[in-house]
């Protein structure tokens, strides 16, 4: 069987160039760019030519904007951190109940451990936030407000330039996981009240170890990790230069596709949810259905128990991912499915730059019969059985 990949936001194939833009750093421009020697100079110069295709795809005002971090959790974790310490006084965080665990995690840290008051903002069935309680939340004793531009496992997304709008009235922060989105929104972060933004590399075909985070021009910014007088002061540590290269190229790469790509996976991705809502009774998209990733859909099925949908497509060398909550309370229900009060098995199907529509073929052959067999009323031994989880089954909770 030829193997199927659709869990893209989970994780990305590098792209065959970007492997190529990366491969002389690994042998013959192996210098440290912070040495004054001719080793360092083409490092160097390759750094700064990434710093400008990383700002050119998110429409950063300036290369210097731009800070190399080792992915989407280090840059979270940095711009949550430095606003409570360029914020004095303001010891409150506002976020949603949806965001990735770099978010929550380091939140609830924060909270236990410094006094930190956190305003988790809800969603409604579709995931989208509670501006209502958005707004109310939002005083002058919040240093950083925390909201993801899309959300990893529905792919809804939120208006992220206008909730950074109404920060600015209380005079806090805002800052904005894009881990999902660079790549595959178009951005221009210059004409909006953004303070920061979190990416990272292995989401857009690039290798992953490697992420950045945005800080506009002008907001202070307190730097996580100490050392030397790397990142212009902001970030210490020999830098991952085969890393930056190979993200810089898979910037470019993606503001070169990004409008083709869009309209192809959007196509294969309404084809599929078309197809599996026709064939399958009782299932539906999670989400919010007009703005939502281009890539993504996270289809429920009711009466399934559980990730055992999952496992069986595993089996047929289909890989996708699942937020579906196990009613056995031995996995750990998807927080987001959880906010959004859905209950029932789900699959997240995430579209990438490979997929055609093979793939798409592939999945509605099997996925009917599949589902049709979990809902019979005779199951085979090696099937879940009502209120069990299968023994070493993944959640899939990639993200």
């Amino acid at each position: 069987m030829r193997p199927v990949y659709l869990d893209n936001n989970a994780t990305t194939r590098v792209d065959p160039e970007v492997v190529r833009a990366m491969l002389p750093f690994f042998t013959d421009q192996f210098g440290n760019p912070s040495s004054m020697h001719g080793f360092s100079a083409p490092v160097g110069a390759a750094m700064s030519r990434a710093r400008s295709q990383l700002a050119a795809l998110i429409g950063a005002e300036l290369d210097r904007e731009i800070i190399f971090t080792s992915g989407g959790t280090e840059s979270d974790n940095a711009a949550i951190l430095s606003a409570l310490e360029v914020m004095p006084g303001r010891t409150e965080i506002v976020t949603s109940a949806v965001e990735h665990p770099a978010v929550l995690t380091l939140c609830a840290h924060l909270e236990k451990t410094r006094g930190v008051k956190v305003h988790t903002i809800p969603v409604d069935r579709r995931g989208r936030l509670d501006l209502d309680a958005y707004r109310t939340a939002l005083t002058p004793q919040v240093a950083i407000v925390s909201i993801m531009w899309a959300n990893n496992e529905t792919g809804t997304i939120f208006p992220v330039a206008e909730l950074a709008d109404l920060a600015k009235e209380v005079g806090a922060l805002f800052h904005t996981d894009a881990v999902q989105a660079v790549g595959r929104l178009p951005m221009e972060l210059k004409s909006t009240a953004i303070d920061m933004l979190s990416l990272s590399g292995h989401k857009l075909h690039g290798p992953k170890g490697i992420g950045a985070l945005y800080v506009r021009r002008g907001v202070a910014f307190c730097s996580l990790i100490k050392g030397g007088h790397q990142e212009h002061d902001r970030r210490a540590g020999t830098e991952n230069t085969p890393g930056i290269v190979g993200l810089g190229m898979a910037a470019e790469l993606a503001s070169k596709f990004m409008d083709d790509e869009t309209r192809r996976v959007k196509s294969l991705r309404d084809r599929l949810e078309g197809g599996i809502l026709q064939h399958i009774p009782n299932s539906f998209v999670a989400g919010d259905p007009l703005e939502r990733l281009p890539n993504t859909s996270t289809i429920a099925f009711q009466d399934i128990q559980g990730d055992a949908i999952l496992l069986l497509l595993d089996r047929v060398r289909i890989a996708c991912s699942s937020g579906s909550a196990c009613t056995s309370g031995l996995l750990e229900p998807s927080h987001v499915l959880r906010a959004m009060k859905i209950s029932c098995a789900t699959v997240r199907f995430s579209f990438g730059r490979h997929n055609g529509e093979a793939d798409v073929d592939r999945v509605l052959e099997v996925v009917p019969a599949i589902v049709e067999r979990l809902r019979g009323p005779d199951r085979r031994s090696e099937d879940r059985q009502p209120g069990q989880c299968l023994d070493g089954a993944r959640t899939g909770r990639h993200s």
